[in-house]
């Protein structure tokens, strides 16, 4: 008999902002929580291999900028600096690879930049 053996998914795993309203700046801080809905648990240590930043909620996907991973300061939050330059929605596509874990969590989360 071959034993079975459980693993997570990547819908295991949520992202959520921790702040989703910010200040338009060339220098705006992003912070995502990254959490085991399985266990409630933060996620640490987890490598982002992918971010794009577009006004595509304002219909606007071409409207992209600039947006740098700085690491996390406690576990399961994840920090970023980006170049807001406008006001209005701005979509963050966030794609993390999670220790142990066989497919990568991609996820869709939406700012609201006000001036």
């Amino acid at each position: 008999m071959n034993p079975v053996s459980a693993s997570a998914a990547a819908q295991d795993y949520e992202a959520a902002l921790l702040n989703t309203d910010i200040k338009q700046s060339r220098d705006a801080m992003v912070e995502v929580r990254l959490t085991d809905l399985h266990t409630g648990a933060p996620v640490a240590d987890a490598i982002i291999f992918s971010t794009v930043l577009d006004m595509a909620p304002d219909g606007m996907p071409d409207m992209g900028t600039a947006i740098e991973p700085l690491g996390s300061s406690e576990p399961g939050i994840y920090h970023f600096k980006a170049n807001l330059s406008m006001a209005g929605g701005w979509r963050l596509r966030i794609g993390v690879m999670i220790q142990g874990e066989p497919e990568p969590v991609e996820r869709d989360l939406i700012l609201k930049v006000s001036p």
